[in-house]
């Protein structure tokens, strides 16, 4: 999962999909990273913070990172929040196919439309419930995707 700074979007997609591959009982790794070396080490936004516990998740444990190279190597799938970060990943891909493993997140919910995950960081509570929907809803269409593996 990854976005600019890792500490919006990524890290609560990365929580997201990892509870649901947690209660499932599944062997996935989910991790999240930013594009941006802005935030490295930092706890997620406080305010995405709180709109994950109101809705009884935890991102607390999660700390900002980077996007490397060796992400393509360490994992099958790369999931965009937007397009610049999708345009940022793969100006990082090696080859063919490190350029396959990335994907925009909102294509597993609403294919071929192109959508982004907005940006909450300069808005109001309102856009982080909305992302946490968006996001919320992405996930189970990958855990569906996963356990029909």
């Amino acid at each position: 999962m990854v976005c600019l700074g890792n500490i919006c979007r990524s890290p609560l997609a990365d929580a997201l999909l990892q509870e649901k591959v947690n209660k499932r009982g599944l062997n996935h790794i989910v991790d999240s990273a930013g594009t941006c070396d802005n935030h490295i080490g930092q706890s997620p936004d406080s305010r995405m913070t709180a709109t994950a516990e109101s809705f009884d998740l935890s991102i607390n444990h999660l700390r900002a990172r980077q996007f490397e190279v060796s992400d393509f190597d360490n994992f099958d799938l790369i999931y965009a929040m937007d397009n610049s970060n999708f345009q940022n990943i793969l100006s990082l891909a090696r080859n063919e196919e490190d350029e396959r493993k990335v994907k925009m997140i909102l294509d597993e919910s609403h294919p071929k439309m192109q959508l982004e995950v907005p940006d909450p960081y300069f808005g109001g509570e309102r856009g982080f419930i909305e992302v946490y929907n968006l996001l919320d809803n992405a996930t189970d269409c990958i855990m569906n995707k996963l356990i029909k593996e």
